[in-house]
């Protein structure tokens, strides 16, 4: 018992004590009156316990009932949302219990996951936490302060840390409810907004590239993608989708989640897509994205008929859940009459530039005459023949324009017209400007059901040049290869601008080489070697531009253009390290040295043409663009690469390949940065193990990187050697990065490498 002299400073203290802590708690609600947002007032609340009770951390996590997550948001340089399960570790033991918990030592706690320890360098010695409650005791989260600075927690500190959070939970369960409504309200003015935008347009590509943006947007996802039937082939497919670059996919529409979706008409939603038996993880690994979290709807029209499928992957933060699939079905019902429309437009306008095209892109003339005799249509290349513009002919009589030298052409539209039968003349004179031309000419009838007849049709096919111009560019490439250019015109080889794609290889140590095989061996070798390599670029229908010393220069897109130059260019690179290997191999067999080479491709407007003097000429390429190819197969000494691609090349790639970024480039010449990629697909497991687990970490690592995070970069690339202790740019990487560390760059850091060499 107190001695009575005691009991005055006792109420005393206990009176000083809640004048303190009544204190606290309007310095808690006034602090909390001046936050704007959430955010704020979890950093408020957070603050202030752990300066009052004396620690060294401090969280908040509110209770995410969708999801059945905690989750803790944390503002800073690299704003992130930790998110860990309700019913797990120390903070889901709190939220499930609705009890406070004080832990002395946090490794002798089942309950703590120290793996979270491990990944941020932080030792977590003791742990205070205790739930988070409404007014109405509802639990909507957990605080927790770990590491106390003097001593261990008490049962004073838990009173204290829940006496802060109910005077807090109002505030911020009011903060909780005004940023669900402001979200709700926004996620329903961009939903409106993406509808009204997308219900305008009428073609299909930008319709597309506008829905995956909006679904990817709207789903907080990685991936969308939206699969359309070709009712044809039975096949999905897809010429967008969000994150995969310009890649078409086909895909027969009974197979696959999106085949299952498009037959059964049900939606399929995979919290984890490795585990369902109907995910193919081949694309994937051809990728290197990795798939956890699947949701695939159908997309159906008016009448109720499936059209495609829409497939979104990866949602941020968890796995989607059920409002996910209903804002998905509620957008897709909105958008398929678009759909639906943008490509009937898409058909009827495909139809129109097909008919269109076939007569403009023909390399003969085509000249179509009324029944009257007058002249209808004349294709550019018919203008092109006779040297006149459109307006000279159009409308003009037959009888006035064949005239003269020419009226032997008017005799044989009559002929047509009389007979009904085709007139074919092979190598007859035409002259056009006081120049004769040698050309082929039909003259055949037009007639339209029941033998009705329309006019005539002449088509003339100017052969003047064609031996010249044979003779002239065999000099240079393929004779099979300069057939199909003399459709292009005489003008081809006299200067033009075009967007190309160069390949330069070069083989490595080549002057050590010859003087090891002297003058004849090394012939010999360049021979069976440039034989090789040239029938993978023919192969591709690329031209070889020259041969300088032991080096190749390569064009794909000047003699004959495709729409995938810059694929044929890749595929020819990944052919050539192809047969590389299986020379090497039966050179070693045969007690010989084996040889290495390095190859370089850009993708860039370059000047073509007919380069030299009267006496001697080559037809070649030049430009910035020809040069940087030049410089990347240079570089491949320096990264340990084999096929060095630029970006240009890189974002105009149709196919899929296994290629990695090595890095931001700056070439010896230039103030540019050119981004740089290595293409690796002619490997094996033998010549490069854990391929794609190497990709990855190097991926992970050259982030960081380039962020300026070069311990978190180091531990990335330490991980990929470790994998594959013979990856050169990895070790390159790790040698910068020690460098970095030990020399910091300051704020001028911009990830940007300046080659010194060429």
């Amino acid at each position: 018992m107190l001695d009575l002299p005691d009991r005055p400073r006792l109420v005393a203290r206990r009176k000083r004590r809640s004048a303190r802590l009544t204190a606290l708690l309007l310095e808690v609600s006034n602090s909390l009156a001046r936050a704007n947002n959430l955010d704020e007032a979890l950093r408020t609340m957070r603050d202030i316990a752990t300066q009052v009770i004396g620690t060294e951390r401090g969280s908040v996590f509110l209770n995410d009932p969708n999801t059945n997550e905690l989750y803790s948001r944390i503002s800073g340089r690299f704003a992130r949302e930790i998110r860990i399960l309700n019913s797990k570790g120390v903070a889901g033991s709190v939220f499930s219990s609705g009890k406070g918990a004080i832990i002395d030592d946090a490794y002798a706690d089942d309950r703590f996951n120290s793996a979270i320890d491990k990944q941020t360098g932080f030792k977590t010695r003791t742990i205070l936490c205790a739930p988070l409650r409404t007014l109405k005791g509802e639990i909507i989260g957990v605080a927790q302060l770990l590491n106390k600075v003097d001593g261990n927690y008490t049962e004073d500190d838990l009173a204290l840390l829940e006496a802060i959070i109910s005077q807090a939970s109002v505030s911020l369960e009011s903060f909780r409810t005004i940023e669900n409504i402001e979200k709700a309200r926004q996620q329903e003015l961009d939903f409106l907004s993406v509808v009204s935008e997308i219900s305008s347009e009428l073609k299909l590509g930008p319709l597309l590239q506008k829905i995956m943006a909006a679904i990817t947007r709207m789903l907080d996802a990685e991936r969308s993608t939206l699969f359309i039937n070709d009712e044809k082939t039975k096949e999905l497919y897809t010429e967008v989708g969000q994150g995969l670059g310009a890649v078409t996919i086909r895909l027969p529409n009974h197979l696959g989640i999106a085949g299952t979706v498009f037959t059964s008409g049900q939606s399929v939603n995979i919290p984890h897509a490795y585990a369902d038996l109907r995910f193919n993880p081949s694309f994937d690994r051809k990728t290197g994205f990795f798939t956890r979290s699947i949701l695939c709807i159908p997309v159906t029209n008016k009448e109720g008929k499936v059209i495609g499928v829409t497939q979104v992957l990866n949602k941020r933060g968890g796995t989607f859940s059920a409002d996910d699939e209903a804002r998905l079905k509620a957008f897709t019902s909105q958008i398929s009459i678009g759909l639906e429309n943008a490509k009937l437009f898409d058909d009827v306008q495909a139809i129109k530039n097909y008919n269109e095209s076939i007569l403009e892109s023909m390399s003969n003339g085509v000249i179509t005459l009324s029944a009257d005799g007058k002249i209808v249509t004349c294709n550019a290349a018919g203008c092109r023949i006779f040297k006149i513009t459109l307006a000279e002919i159009v409308d003009k009589l037959a009888a006035e324009f064949f005239a003269g030298d020419n009226a032997w052409l008017l005799d044989k539209i009559r002929a047509v017209e009389e007979g009904g039968g085709n007139e074919v003349l092979m190598d007859a004179p035409l002259m056009v400007g006081g120049e004769r031309l040698s050309a082929n000419v039909t003259v055949m009838p037009l007639q339209a059901s029941g033998d009705k007849k329309l006019g005539s049709l002449v088509m003339i096919e100017d052969i003047s040049s064609e031996k010249r111009m044979k003779s002239t560019m065999s000099r240079y490439m393929d004779p099979a290869l300069a057939d199909q250019l003399l459709a292009s015109g005489s003008d081809f080889l006299g200067g033009q601008s075009v967007e190309a794609t160069i390949l330069f290889s070069d083989v490595r140590s080549f002057t050590t080489l010859s003087e090891e095989l002297g003058p004849q061996g090394i012939i010999s070798l360049l021979n069976e070697y440039f034989t090789l390599m040239v029938d993978c670029i023919t192969d591709q229908e690329g031209m070889l531009d020259k041969f300088i010393g032991d080096a190749i220069m390569a064009v794909f897109g000047t003699a004959k253009r495709h729409e995938d130059d810059e694929d044929r260019a890749v595929r020819a690179a990944i052919a050539m390290m192809t047969e590389l290997h299986g020379f090497n191999y039966r050179r070693i067999a045969d007690g010989k040295r084996p040889i290495d080479i390095g190859i370089g491709i850009n993708t860039d407007t370059v000047v073509s043409g007919n380069i030299g003097s009267p006496k001697r000429q080559d037809y070649t390429v030049i430009g910035d663009g020809v040069n940087l190819a030049a410089r990347l197969e240079s570089a491949c000494k320096e990264y340990g690469a084999h096929i060095l691609v630029s970006e240009h090349t890189i974002r105009k790639l149709k196919g899929t390949y296994r290629a990695r970024e090595v890095d931001w480039v700056v070439v010896k010449g230039k103030t540019k940065p050119v981004g740089v990629y290595e293409v690796v697909d002619y490997h094996n497991d033998e010549t490069f193990p854990n391929l794609m687990g190497v990709l990855q970490a190097f991926q992970y690592g050259l982030k960081a990187y380039r962020d300026g995070q070069f311990d978190q970069a180091l531990k990335a690339f330490d991980e990929g050697i470790g994998l594959n202790p013979a990856d050169y740019a990895t070790k390159m990487y790790i040698e910068r990065c020690q460098h970095l560390l030990a020399n910091p760059p300051g704020d001028a850091w911009n990830g940007v490498w300046v080659m010194k060499s060429k």
